[in-house]
């Protein structure tokens, strides 16, 4: 366990040592800002039966966020070892194959966390500054934040499989954007073909999942669909990353 620690905190530490990283967390809150400000333009003085925090969460910027930051904050994390030669070093310390990908997993999952934390202002600023005097329900809010990790969760594990196919991290960020791509377009599946094709398609409609969490609709099946996939990726990255011992 203090094996992982140290790994984790040498991850989570990698990412702010990197220009790169500060210009996606930047990125990520512009677009995130302006995407909150266009739906509070666009609901002011309407009525209408979903709330602006619940619109946010399944807004085109979300989705774009969702599915292009992903791949480039997962792109380094095994394709820059294997370039810079580091990999082999870091395998040769007494740390296992599982406790390098899960420490690079979770270092991934708490900047992607971080990224996050701040939007949470959005509830404030909307419960502060709204014209009627209706509070923020905190639970639908809670329930979406809780959603976005959960979809994070199978996201990265995809983006960390992709890039430990290659030294290149153009090539794993397109790679993890095409994983990621196709579990998402999969989704859209859900609206045709036999009621069977839906119902398993419908499964992997992240769209859908995310509308239900905005409501405060937390449904387990869900939830253990993302933490199965995610632990399911990760066994196979882990395998990927021991294949070098086969060669």
């Amino acid at each position: 366990m203090s094996n992982l620690f140290t790994l984790w905190r040498r991850e989570l530490a990698a990412y702010f040592l990197s220009p790169i990283a500060y210009l996606v967390l930047l990125s990520f809150l512009v677009l995130n800002a302006v995407s909150f400000l266009l739906m509070v333009n666009f609901m002011d003085g309407r009525t209408t039966d979903a709330s602006v925090m619940q619109s946010f969460f399944n807004t085109f910027f979300y989705w774009v966020a969702m599915l292009f930051v992903v791949p480039v904050i997962t792109m380094k994390l095994f394709a820059e070892e294997k370039r810079m030669g580091t990999l082999e070093t870091l395998m040769t310390a007494p740390v296992s194959d599982a406790s390098v990908v899960q420490s690079k997993f979770l270092g991934a999952m708490t900047f992607f966390a971080i990224m996050w934390l701040p939007t949470v202002a959005y509830a404030w600023i909307l419960n502060y500054f709204a014209k009627d005097a209706t509070p923020i329900d905190w639970g639908p809010v809670c329930a979406a934040y809780g959603g976005t990790l959960l979809v994070g969760l199978l996201y990265i594990s995809l983006g960390l499989m992709a890039s430990s196919f290659t030294h290149n991290q153009i090539v794993a960020a397109i790679v993890g954007f095409v994983l990621i791509a196709v579990i998402f377009f999969l989704g859209f599946l859900s609206r045709i073909g036999p009621t069977w094709v839906q119902a398993f398609f419908g499964y992997l409609a992240s769209v859908e999942h995310m509308s239900d969490f905005a409501r405060g609709q937390i449904d387990l099946r869900r939830v253990l669909f993302y933490i199965s996939a995610t632990v399911f990726i990760l066994f196979v990255t882990q395998k990927i990353v021991e294949s070098r011992k086969w060669r």
